[in-house]
């Protein structure tokens, strides 16, 4: 049986933490910047986890389970 391949989108997208989370970047923060304020730019800027739902299908992409 061959290896499985990685989804590429899926690796551009997520890294995994030391303890084994996956993080991912948030949404909506790449144009129409200036209806947001500056509240909502500031919160969009860091990095979140992924939600324990999502978790499974992410790391099957990611080829991790």
């Amino acid at each position: 049986m061959p290896k499985m391949k990685t989804h590429s989108s899926a690796k551009k997208r997520f890294k995994v933490t030391g303890s084994g989370k996956i993080k991912r970047f948030q949404a909506n923060s790449s144009h129409l910047m200036r209806k947001k304020s500056k509240k909502a730019k500031l919160r969009l800027r860091g990095a979140t986890l992924v939600s324990k739902a999502d978790e499974p299908r992410v790391k099957h992409l990611l080829c991790l389970k």
